[in-house]
């Protein structure tokens, strides 16, 4: 069955999601761990940069067409 959820099929959806399992991590060493901590903080930033910037295109539209968005 399908959903429709923001404009979006549900479907659709489950495609854009990260199909890798987490790593087991339990067997990784400090600096490893720590290594990952960094790389992910900069993951979270580049997202975050993203939706910032969505999020203003999403106002610009809003304001020339009017909407609520």
């Amino acid at each position: 069955m399908w959903h429709v959820i923001g404009g979006v099929m549900e479907d659709e959806l489950e495609k854009l999601k990260p199909t890798a399992n987490p790593a087991d991590m339990q067997s990784w060493n400090i600096e490893d761990l720590e290594s990952y901590i960094i790389a992910m903080q900069a993951e979270i930033s580049r997202v975050e940069l993203m939706i910032t910037a969505k999020k203003q295109v999403q106002s610009a539209a809003a304001a020339l067409f009017g909407g609520n968005s």
